[in-house]
């Protein structure tokens, strides 16, 4: 297996260095936190300089490192560290071994001499816990499965074989050594039941697993479907299982949430600019995941290919929404009807904004009319985007729309912008 770069989070990493807080990386369990902190980062450190004795590194999980675990031990081991003025640079694996890890790294943060980078299990270490805990003085470095095109770097064939399998298996970083579709599958599934949803359970104290089971199987079955907790407890129901609260549902998802296996795309109301509180749209953080619980059983290309782009989107640092607009027209009788219509996604950053269609294919004028329609309703002049399976050159048609295949859009970082 080639090396797998991650450039992207190596740089943020980059340019939080020294600033006088904690850096935490987060994100779902597997997909490559650890490796970002060591060799990757701490290869840089040793690039630029850095000597070895001044970089302390431990992996909290290992047996030998169990002693650590207590946090007198750990702060007495990293302050012996320190022999002189020069900067000392912490790199503490899975952190939430460690008892009352709060307060050891917030003492960190009064030593002048110490920068601390650390990761966190989801399982016990959430996005609410850091900001909780450490009040605005840590700095969440969210990490993703990889990405397309970290995926394309580190494996051989063409970039249609490559799509093949990113889409069926995803971009969890051991995919890439493993050689057998047998193995791959195995691998995603025991991932999924025996260390993602053992941690809800563990985490939450669940002891009947069986609505939290289906719940997951709802989801996966309706990626990019506008649902909400009502109708997922009415699924329960129409499929004669239990008759289930909707909020125990809406809590089942926030613990899904929570764990950083699914992501949440809200309804944004283009021209009332407000957001519509329901019905949202849920997306796996790896595709290959959501097969993988669905026995491989239901690989559309429309949704799971919708579901990428969502994904790379965020690990570029927008915000994403599913975007709704309003067309007025007038019925055969002369009576004015309202339509809502559907953007896929709604991306900001900053004063940037961007509108994109997902498409299969716009082959016909049919196809081609309905993923332009909402997009020429939007008015104003933000730039307006379809992304098409098939491999074309990137072109914009009359109307100044951008069309892109979806291996251009995900291989080149200036994507959004031609």
């Amino acid at each position: 297996m080639k090396e797998i770069k991650r450039d992207y989070y190596l740089n943020k990493l980059i340019k939080r260095r020294e600033n006088g807080r904690i850096k935490i990386i987060t994100g779902i369990r597997r997909c490559g936190k650890s490796y970002l902190l060591n060799p990757i980062f701490k290869n840089y450190l040793l690039k630029t300089g850095v000597s070895e004795d001044h970089i302390i590194n431990l992996d909290l999980d290992y047996i030998e490192n169990k002693k650590y675990h207590d946090p007198n031990i750990l702060f007495e081991y990293v302050m012996n560290k320190r022999k002189d003025n020069k900067m000392y640079y912490v790199l503490l694996d899975e952190i939430q071994e460690v008892d009352d890890f709060e307060r050891v790294l917030n003492s960190f943060l009064g030593k002048g001499n110490l920068d601390v980078y650390v990761t966190g299990s989801n399982s016990k270490f959430l996005s609410n816990d850091i900001k909780t805990e450490f009040r605005g003085r840590g700095d969440e470095i969210r990490i993703y499965p990889l990405s397309f095109k970290e995926f394309s770097s580190a494996c051989s064939g063409t970039d249609n074989q490559k799509w093949n399998q990113y889409v069926t298996y995803g971009g969890m970083p051991y995919i890439l050594a493993l050689d057998t579709d047998e193995d791959k599958s195995q691998y995603l599934k025991d991932l999924f039941d025996n260390t993602y949803l053992k941690d809800i359970l563990e985490r939450n104290k669940i002891y009947k697993d069986d609505i939290l089971d289906k719940t997951v199987d709802i989801l996966s079955s309706s990626v990019g479907s506008l649902t909400n907790p009502k109708k997922i407890a009415d699924t329960f129901v129409s499929q004669g299982i239990k008759e289930v609260s909707h909020k125990t549902i809406s809590v089942y998802i926030g613990y899904l949430l929570d764990s950083f296996m699914i992501t949440k795309a809200e309804r944004y109301d283009i021209k009332g600019r407000k957001y519509i509180s329901t019905p949202s749209k849920y997306y796996f953080v790896d595709v290959g995941l959501r097969n993988a619980r669905l026995n491989f059983r239901q690989i559309e290309q429309n949704h799971l290919m919708e579901n990428i782009i969502y994904n790379e989107l965020l690990m570029r640092g927008y915000n994403v929404d599913v975007g709704v607009v309003e067309q007025f027209s007038k019925n055969e009788n002369g009576t004015t009807v309202k339509k809502q219509l559907e953007i896929d996604f709604v991306c900001n950053q900053g004063s940037k904004r961007y509108y994109i269609q997902s498409a299969l294919n716009i082959d016909d004028e049919e196809k081609k009319a309905q993923e332009l329609r909402p997009l020429l309703n939007v008015k104003d002049f933000f730039k307006k985007i379809i992304i098409v399976k098939d491999d074309i050159v990137p072109w914009h048609n009359e109307e100044g729309v951008l069309i892109i295949g979806i291996k251009d859009f995900l291989l080149r970082e200036d994507s959004l912008d031609i």
